[in-house]
């Protein structure tokens, strides 16, 4: 039987491109799940599977196996919260589209996604979108704050429009010969960047909700696309629907400041080894957030993921 790869995840269906290049509609055989997995889907774009290709062209094929995956990126289920979602699968970067107005996205929402990045082993960076829909002095001081924040942090930046065309070409370049998964709110433009990154692809979008200053989606489901940018090395992108909140899934309490690089990096140096960075007396994390090493947002979103604290309903800071 023939390999392939994921293109489209909609619910039961999916779309497979073969090795050879052709393309197949095929629904999961009955019972293929994971083992172990409380998953609400046993297969996502990205992943590489073996198939049955259907005789006739009315009905669609079967997938028969999924193969080892190199990595994912999972989030918690929005109607089964002890199950998990998994996004995408195989990826070598996630960029996670940011945006400071209209809709806002908080500090909680990136930091929950940087960990489940960190924890799954997908590299990822940050496009702060839509700058040229900045008009207040207030939202360029904010744009600042947010760059200090996450490049301290340890983690790239970038900043983007694509009605201005600006960071175009340097996401061109991070994109080049990659599988990168671009994920954000409804609202924040990844549709809208992805088509100026290849026009040919002509992806469908909408303008934010003026009633609501929310995003309206226009992606309903993942797919992967391939980039046209030239060279030999093959990219593609997964475009995802936009998402509310970012619930964590599969991560012990004792992991969580582990996921934190600035936080990991000093967790030596605590006077226990066992260190939860809150009260503790000798805490090198708590010490570095005093004399302003770790930005306290950091700090802050750290204790809320210890707490439990869900971010769905303050994802945004309207």
């Amino acid at each position: 039987m023939p390999f392939g790869l994921v293109l489209r995840s909609t619910g039961s269906r999916y779309l497979v491109r073969a090795d050879d290049g052709s393309r197949h509609a095929c629904v999961a055989r009955g019972q293929l799940r994971i083992k172990g997995w409380n998953s609400t889907n046993p297969l996502a774009v990205g992943d590489r599977i073996t198939f049955e290709p259907s005789r006739e062209a009315e009905h669609p094929g079967t997938i028969t196996d999924l193969h080892d995956r190199r990595n994912y990126l999972v989030r918690r289920s929005v109607n089964l919260s002890h199950h998990k979602h998994v996004i995408a699968a195989n990826l070598d970067l996630a960029l996670l589209m940011v945006a400071i107005a209209r809709p806002r996205t908080s500090f909680g929402f990136i930091d929950r996604f940087l960990v489940t990045a960190e924890t799954y082993q997908v590299p990822a960076v940050i496009a702060f979108n839509k700058v040229d829909d900045l008009k207040t002095e207030e939202e360029l001081e904010l744009l600042a704050e947010y760059q200090e924040v996450y490049e301290g942090a340890g983690y790239r930046t970038i900043i983007t429009s694509a009605i201005e065309g600006t960071g175009i070409d340097e996401v061109k370049e991070l994109l080049a010969g990659k599988v990168t998964l671009i994920s954000g709110h409804s609202g924040v433009g990844k549709s809208t960047l992805i088509n100026a990154i290849d026009p040919a692809l002509d992806l469908f979008t909408l303008e934010v909700s003026e009633a609501s200053g929310k995003g309206v989606h226009t992606t309903t489901y993942a797919e992967m696309h391939e980039l046209h940018l030239g060279g030999h090395a093959a990219s593609y992108v997964i475009d995802t629907p936009g998402i509310k909140g970012f619930g964590l899934v599969d991560l012990e309490e004792h992991h969580i400041g582990d996921q934190f690089p600035e936080m990991f990096k000093r967790k030596g140096d605590c006077r226990f080894n066992d260190c939860k960075h809150k009260e503790e007396p000798g805490c090198a994390v708590r010490k570095a957030v005093e004399e302003g090493a770790i930005a306290p947002s950091r700090y802050r979103s750290y204790l809320d993921m210890l707490e439990g604290v869900d971010d769905e309903s303050t994802y945004r800071q309207d």
